[in-house]
């Protein structure tokens, strides 16, 4: 049997992670930075594997790519 391991957290929990509104979340979503899934009509949740992808991408105190 295969085992299904996809964490999915709500739109307020991914705010909380992320320390921003669920609006700035709803935003990354539709912009494609989070991965999210509906399972309902009203039913939205962001997978947990996207959330770190975001955090991670976005280290801070590093210079930048070219920045002299």
């Amino acid at each position: 049997m295969t085992t299904i391991n996809h964490q999915l957290v709500s739109l307020a929990d991914a705010a909380d992670a992320l320390a921003v509104s669920t609006r700035t979340v709803r935003r990354y979503i539709a912009d494609g930075q989070l991965d999210a899934v509906r399972l309902g009509h009203r039913t939205l949740r962001i997978r947990v594997e996207s959330i770190d992808r975001f955090v991670t991408a976005r280290p801070v105190g590093r210079p930048r790519r070219g920045a002299a």
